[in-house]
């Protein structure tokens, strides 16, 4: 949708012209899932499908939001001086939540907003829609009430958000690549010590295919928290049993001393998270030398070797997504596929030639339906840079 048929939209709706429009992206981890919470390192790219909002300011306490995404559910408004969690309020709590939080830890809101969200990332499909708008909200809070926040503190105070105010125990990940993407580039982030580092993602001919496989992730939240809480066990007893050094997270572990204590962890989903969790960090540094040498072949079986990973050893991902990749593995033009995000459907990603972009969209399109019944869709995206005001 055209920024000016936002800003049209907008007026229709509120009766006065908006100020000003912001564009926060989406984001695809290219390797390093479900690590970002184990203090691993993570290869997020911030993409050009995201939220964008429309906006003015009001002269009173009052924030008016609608989706156009959700635009049954019409004009809904809160007041910034009673702002607490409201399940009615759907998909609002998530800008609610950063005013919140913003509240909290002492910064003044004086004065509310009317604004008008749209985005162009497919609801519940794994890229991070909920971060997009935290994020979003953040920067517009940031740049309206002159904050002066960094982008490394509104990816932290974001995290906090959806931590405390919408019950979503995230790591920092999707917030920090959202907030802090540059374009062109993969942000390598390190999960325990936030210091991090813009890869060059120099992909030549190749395009970065999202897959969304169209399955609806039921499971995700329980079983997320589930695999942080498989993970902190594995981490406490490993603590314990490695004396060589002190290790302050689990992915502080290389794989070769992983092996030398991993006898300690009797239970063997417990044994299978830490595994898991301990060689993506590994893959994802390797990953990291193999897009600094601009080995796109390398860099491809790392993407195959971390979807195997996720399926059999962090089982996380669903008969869906592991048809995807298993499709994408056996057609012309293709280094690598993986699933991307939470898992239990959503999307996969693939790495393809622009030449064969439309062969294999059409291949595993029809493939996949013939499989599953459902209807996969499409997106090529782009590398962007990270939340700005656009106009």
């Amino acid at each position: 949708m055209k920024i000016q048929a936002l800003k049209d939209k907008f007026e229709e709706i509120y009766g006065e012209p908006s100020e000003s429009v912001f564009f926060s992206p989406g984001r695809v981890n290219l390797i390093g899932e479900h690590i970002d919470y184990n203090g691993g390192m993570v290869l997020p790219v911030a993409i050009n499908l995201g939220t964008y909002a429309v906006l003015r300011k009001r002269d009173d306490q009052k924030v008016n939001v609608i989706s156009l995404n959700f635009e049954s559910l019409g004009v809904m408004s809160f007041e910034l001086d009673k702002i607490k969690y409201d399940a009615d309020l759907d998909w609002v709590n998530y800008p609610m939540g950063v005013l919140y939080i913003l509240q909290q830890e002492g910064f003044k809101t004086p004065f509310g907003f009317d604004m008008l969200f749209f985005g162009d990332l497919p609801n519940g499909a794994g890229l991070s829609s909920s971060a997009s708008i935290e994020v979003l909200m953040a920067t517009i809070a940031n740049e309206y009430y002159g904050l002066g926040l960094e982008g490394v503190a509104i990816a932290k105070l974001c995290q906090k958000s959806e931590n405390q105010f919408n019950g979503v125990n995230c790591g920092i990940m999707d917030q920090f690549s959202i907030a802090m993407g540059k374009k062109d580039h993969a942000v390598l982030l390190n999960c325990d010590t936030l210091e991090y580092e813009n890869v060059p993602a120099t992909l030549g001919d190749y395009r970065i295919v999202i897959v969304n496989t169209n399955k609806k992730r039921g499971l995700v939240d329980s079983e997320y928290n589930l695999r942080r809480t498989e993970c902190d066990t594995a981490f406490t007893k490993l603590q314990s049993a490695f004396d060589l050094r002190k290790i302050t997270s689990l992915c502080d572990l290389t794989p070769t001393e992983f092996l030398s204590v991993s006898e300690v962890l009797t239970s063997d989903s417990v044994y299978k998270r830490a595994y898991h969790a301990i060689v993506e960090n590994h893959r994802t540094i390797k990953s990291k030398e193999a897009l600094n040498a601009g080995n796109l072949v390398v860099f491809g079986e790392w993407m195959y070797s971390s979807h195997e990973s996720l399926s059999n050893y962090f089982e996380v991902s669903c008969k869906e997504l592991d048809l995807v990749v298993k499709l994408s593995r056996g057609l012309r033009g293709v280094l690598g596929a993986r699933m991307t995000g939470a898992g239990f459907g959503g999307c996969a990603i693939a790495l393809v030639h622009k030449d064969h972009c439309a062969s294999y969209q059409k291949t595993i399109a029809d493939k996949y339906k013939a499989e599953t019944g459902l209807e996969a869709a499409f997106y090529i995206a782009q590398i962007s840079g990270g939340t700005a005001r656009v106009e």
